[in-house]
């Protein structure tokens, strides 16, 4: 478990420090000392659970996940933000899911999507998923220079990622709509 959880934390800066490049930023550490977690999901699927949610709505309040699913249950679904339409994420063997939360929608000022997405209960059966994620600064965030200009103004308020937790759990809103609470007027 301690090898897989560090080579996940290793993809997870990875990916983050490439994203960073994609955009021709300059500081593409922007994540060191950003908290992580790592959690494994068991959902027991029974026949009376059958097409119910097995988990609601929400976007992921970090910065990114990634997340393995169960090669042999599928039941992920992420909705397009144009139609409101959800899609299945079918499991693949060898791959993983990769999602990007409300932290990454701060950083980019907009230009990153935070992934809504949900569980479905498909059939009755045993679901299995490790999810780590690499959560967002203990500090306040804000994008970098690059993505604000006149023809992009700064969205959201600076904000740590245990402040936006705290609006999210306060104010119980799970889908992205705690951002809406943290937007310059």
């Amino acid at each position: 478990m301690v090898k897989y959880a560090k080579a996940i934390d290793g993809l997870a800066k990875d990916l983050a420090r490439r994203l960073a490049e994609s955009y021709g930023l300059a500081e593409t550490d922007f994540f060191k000392g950003w908290p992580r977690q790592f959690r494994i999901n068991k959902y027991h699927f029974t026949p009376e659970t059958v097409g119910k949610l097995g988990f609601n709505l929400h976007t992921d309040s970090g910065f990114l996940t990634i997340l393995q699913t169960d090669e042999n249950v599928g039941g992920l679904e992420a909705m397009d933000n144009v139609s409101g339409k959800f899609f299945p994420i079918s499991p693949l063997p060898n791959t993983l899911a990769i999602i990007l939360g409300d932290m990454a929608k701060i950083w980019s000022n907009g230009r990153l999507c935070n992934v809504k997405h949900r569980v479905q209960c498909n059939e009755a059966t045993k679901r299995y998923t490790i999810a780590s994620f690499l959560l967002g600064p203990v500090t306040d965030l804000e994008p970098p220079n690059e993505f604000v200009d006149d023809e992009h103004p700064r969205l959201y308020k600076p904000i740590s990622h245990e402040g936006l937790r705290n609006i999210r759990m306060i104010k119980k809103l799970s889908d992205g709509e705690a951002l809406k609470l943290i937007t310059y007027e």
